[in-house]
């Protein structure tokens, strides 16, 4: 259903925006469907068709995240709840009530885009959200990222609970709006509203709807989740936490499994449930003999690539051009993957896979964890932040980022990891660290572990093959080890091994073991001792 109508025929009449205080438009894109908002992006000049189909759009001068610019808005309804400090900078409520009428008057005269949509496939927990946007392809990247209401009924009786608006060409004045910079991504949760400004990466859409669930979900016993997820043919179903560039689409987008989704997940008394009804995938170098599934959906009508080379007069793209970015992207719907899940939702977990890039390449490629071990590497979320996933990265750094998604978490970590811990224990859930770093030295020395390597490690640890084998406690982390895995050479699961020097390797261990102690001391005094003592 859409309503493409001048202003003057809706007099008298109830228009989507009108209750957000949006006035004065000129035209609204009610739910437009992906044909009508390609014909407005083109027409607009704000992307180009390639060929075989795809919207390849620009972000502009963001390409990844601007985390240093994103708010949360400090009022009575969450000032005690939210874990404040560089992850959730305070806003002031008067300042982002003069920045919102300034936005609004921004959008007064131009077109309008809008998609009602739902966030979380469990009915008892989903959110509705209406997002607004002035670009026609971020009402796409909407449309393909959230869950889509499914008839003319249900767009009717449709009643947001939030609204994101998005302007990626209103900046604000860090002067007069007390914003770091020309962009920004606030949340006021007492207002149930969102606010994007001076940047059009779509993962700002995408990651600010995130950690509004984050704030939400807890606060009703449901445990949210940076990770990917899905079912094998036993029915047993499977989660990989991890933050961008770790592995979370490739090696959860398996065609032997079905795929309940690539990034956010609701743990409840029900099962895990996907909050998004799309894909967000990182593209670049993506072959279709090693990612075949999300190849594919690069070279179909409907999705959106952001910041994807092409060639402007062939129209053909090019995955391994990284001149813009590393961070290139596609948007597009769970339906484009042939075996995802049509309801998002799925059994408990019996297996919980951590993903970590390794930039120092010492962890072991898979390990075992242990409950106490499961819960340290949790609150620890060690990574590496991938080249050009935020703004000025543009190699790999190591990083420690709790629940391995600490950009989203609006509350104290402790919240989340308890949620993790009662989960466990309820279904007992087994728990593997999977590296998908370095092998044969860190960065700049080494190389990345194959994916073909990993994806076997993850089958075996899925489908009961590594059940019969036996484990080591390695000497250097102190970590359960298989002796051997189906398809992937024995001296890789021992990294040492791959080493030239071994006392290189032995000092890099040491540096890596100081910097998770180091980090898990704000832990402390919230976790047991057995969690405090994994490294010592």
């Amino acid at each position: 259903m859409m309503e493409t109508c001048e202003r003057s025929p809706l007099e008298g009449r109830k228009v989507p925006v009108d209750a957000q205080g949006i006035v004065n438009y000129t035209q609204v894109f009610y739910n437009a469907p992906a044909p009508v908002l390609y014909e407005q992006a083109i027409k607009r000049h704000e992307g180009l068709l390639a060929r075989n189909g795809p919207l390849v759009v620009r972000t502009g001068a963001y390409t990844g995240r601007a985390p240093h610019d994103k708010f949360l808005v400090r009022e009575p309804s969450c000032e005690d709840k939210i874990w404040w400090g560089p992850v959730n900078r305070a806003f002031e409520p008067t300042d982002f009530d003069k920045l919102e009428a300034r936005l609004l008057a921004y959008l007064q005269g131009r077109e309008i885009y809008v998609q009602d949509c739902y966030v979380g496939a469990d009915p008892q927990y989903r959110v509705a959200v209406r997002i607004i946007t002035e670009m026609a392809w971020q009402s796409l990247f909407a449309r393909n990222m959230f869950i889509r209401l499914h008839d003319r009924q249900e767009l009717a009786d449709f009643q947001p609970e939030y609204t994101l608006i998005a302007a990626p060409h209103f900046r604000a004045s860090p002067e007069w709006d007390h914003t770091r910079s020309g962009a920004f991504i606030i949340e006021h949760f007492g207002k149930k509203r969102i606010l994007i400004g001076g940047t059009g990466y779509g993962g700002e859409i995408k990651k600010s709807v995130f950690t509004m669930m984050n704030f939400i979900l807890p606060q009703k016993g449901v445990f949210p989740m940076h990770c990917s997820a899905n079912v094998g043919p036993d029915g047993h179903s499977a989660i990989f936490f991890g933050l961008s560039g770790t592995g979370k689409t490739s090696l959860s987008a398996d065609p032997n499994r079905t795929l309940v989704g690539d990034d956010e997940h609701g743990w409840s008394d029900n099962g895990i449930f996907n909050f998004e009804g799309g894909c967000y995938a990182k593209v670049i170098r993506l072959s279709s003999e090693a990612e075949p599934q999300i190849y594919r959906c690069t070279q179909r009508f409907g999705t959106v690539l952001e910041n994807v080379a092409i060639d402007t007069q062939t129209r053909e793209i090019d995955l391994d051009d990284d001149t813009l970015t590393q961070n290139t992207r596609a948007a597009y719907p769970l339906s484009f993957i042939e075996n995802a899940s049509p309801s998002g939702m799925a059994p408990h977990p019996k297996d919980i896979v951590m993903l970590t890039c390794d930039a120092f390449g010492v962890l072991p490629p898979i390990a075992r964890l242990r409950p106490h071990e499961a819960m340290y590497h949790f609150l620890s979320g060690y990574t590496a932040k991938v080249a050009g996933t935020e703004a000025g990265i543009t190699e790999p750094q190591a990083t420690f980022s709790t629940c391995f998604g600490a950009p989203f978490m609006a509350l104290p970590p402790h919240v989340y990891a308890e949620l993790l811990r009662r989960r466990m224990e309820a279904h007992g859930a087994r728990c593997w660290l999977i590296n998908t770093g370095w092998i044969q030295g860190p960065h700049g020395v080494g190389r990345r572990i194959p994916i073909a390597y990993t994806r076997a490690m993850v089958q075996a640890a899925l489908n009961g093959a590594l059940d019969t084998v036996a484990f080591h406690k390695e000497t250097y982390f102190g970590l359960l080890v298989p002796e051997e895995c189906p398809g992937v050479p024995k001296e890789l699961l021992t990294p040492v091994a791959t080493w030239h020097d071994p006392k290189a390797y032995a000092d890099q261990v040491e540096h890596l073991k100081g910097l998770f102690r180091k980090n898990f001391e704000q832990y402390a005094d919230q976790v047991e001792p057995a969690v405090l003592s994994v490294l010592e």
